[in-house]
């Protein structure tokens, strides 16, 4: 097995810590295991809807609600 050097900040080495007593393991294990884990879903792609790809669009501009519903501004469509 390969060894690695990780710096972390205090804070995130508390919370390490804390995980590694809580499941009754060592913190290089926890760590493995979420490497593991990110690894694992990277390569999967998410199914994300087209308001999520575009939800800094949604809404701004400004316009009539729903032309569908406005007879004279469908006139002559479709034809």
């Amino acid at each position: 097995m390969k060894t690695i050097t990780l710096r972390l900040p205090e804070g995130l080495d508390i919370r390490l810590a804390a995980a590694a007593e809580k499941m009754r393991t060592s913190k290089s294990d926890v760590v493995r295991r979420a490497i593991e884990a990110f690894l694992e879903h990277r390569g999967t792609p998410q199914a994300v809807s087209c308001l999520e790809l575009a939800r800094d669009l949604a809404g701004c501009l400004e316009g009539p609600g729903d032309l569908s519903c406005n007879q004279r501004r469908l006139k002559g469509h479709g034809r």
